[in-house]
């Protein structure tokens, strides 16, 4: 059976644009370049489209969704909040039209890898502020070509104040989103941001969806599971399915999960959260993929495996993964989470790259 993998979580940023994240400090460990040059390094043990494998790998990776990386920023246009957000879907657009600047390290031909785009928004200003900057992102994106890739946006929530998702502003601006056909990517941390993210969460469906026809709901694509704490005392299943924290994360999810059939679930960004990963020797997979298991059941549960899609998070995934080795190392993980959830060849095939391809609606054959 052959698999195609669609990358539903990637961020890219060459080197000289560190100074515009609001996360970078001196001896940030993903404090580099890490744009396509480094992602395909990185993912090079499964061959793209264009590449064939002489090994019989029966993984091919056909692309990935790119997510904003959180520069600095704020909703206020008028403090030069949207300068380094709007610099950045630049920088995307000379990805997808295949007009590299010298050093930002990527070629013409990754044009095609870039499957779709989710770059920052004002979410909590609200509708109009919302059609004001995406026109904006319109212009930047230059061509038609690009501008399709937009396929949503993101703001992220996990460090915000406690009730930035129940403003009306944002609310108001996730209706427009599902009129106008985009994604909102949601981004909550239950490890270190609290539960209380997850209950908002669970609230802000339901204003979101309340009223709402169904063809005009938002699809919302909530990412790495929520953020769950692996860090609570693990000594087998039984420790984690009688934990409160664990049984709290689990009621939220599938409260989030019934919200509706716009819902989706990213399986990704666990290495961040799980203990650390040395750089040798190879991990475990087997017992990586078992100590997952009861949080990865509840997903598959809550959600089905046609609303449950592969991401990396790379190159997040790095800083917990150990190194380089990362995205190869999350792939060997969560195939053997599948196979041990029992999944039919089908539904892998969907995990891997459809279900991806139907959430964001991207013009990819797979």
């Amino acid at each position: 059976m052959k698999y195609t993998i669609v990358d539903s979580h990637v961020h890219l940023y060459p080197e000289s644009h560190l100074p515009t994240l609001a996360w970078h400090k001196p001896g940030n460990p993903i404090g580099g370049q890490y744009s396509i040059d480094q992602y395909r390094l990185a993912a090079k043990k499964v061959p793209t489209g264009d590449q064939k494998s002489d090994d019989g790998e029966p993984y091919t990776l056909r692309g990935f969704v790119y997510l904003e990386v959180d520069r600095k920023s704020s909703v206020n246009e008028a403090d030069g909040g949207w300068k380094h957000v709007l610099d950045e879907v630049s920088f995307l657009a000379r990805i997808i039209n295949g007009e590299p600047t010298p050093g930002e390290g990527h070629k013409p031909e990754d044009s095609e890898l870039c499957l779709g785009v989710v770059p920052w928004a004002p979410v909590p200003a609200g509708q109009e502020t919302m059609q004001r900057y995406m026109t904006l992102v319109q212009e930047r994106m230059g061509t038609e070509k690009a501008w399709r890739k937009v396929r949503g946006v993101r703001y992220l929530v996990q460090d915000k104040p406690a009730g930035t998702m129940l403003g009306d502003g944002f609310v108001e601006s996730l209706k427009w989103l599902g009129r106008e056909k985009l994604v909102f990517d949601l981004g909550v941390d239950a490890r270190q941001g609290g539960l209380h993210q997850l209950r908002e969460a669970v609230e802000l469906c339901r204003r979101v969806y309340d009223g709402v026809k169904d063809d005009e709901k938002v699809v919302i694509v909530i990412n790495h599971m929520c953020k769950p704490n692996h860090r609570v005392p693990y000594s087998g299943r039984e420790s984690i399915i009688s934990h409160p924290e664990f049984n709290e994360w689990k009621q939220y999810v599938s409260a989030m999960a019934a919200a509706g059939p716009t819902t989706y679930m990213k399986l990704s960004g666990q290495f961040t959260e799980l203990p650390p990963l040395p750089a040798e020797p190879e991990p475990d997979y087997d017992s990586l993929a078992e100590r997952l298991e009861p949080w990865t059941d509840v997903i598959f549960d809550a959600f089905g495996p046609a609303r449950v899609m592969f991401g990396s998070d790379w190159p997040v995934c790095n800083t917990g993964g150990g190194g380089q080795s990362a995205w190869e190392r999350w792939r060997q993980v969560v195939q053997r989470v599948l196979d041990r959830r029992g999944l039919t060849e089908e539904e892998k095939q969907g995990f891997w790259g459809k279900v991806a391809v139907t959430a964001y609606g991207l013009d990819a054959d797979i």
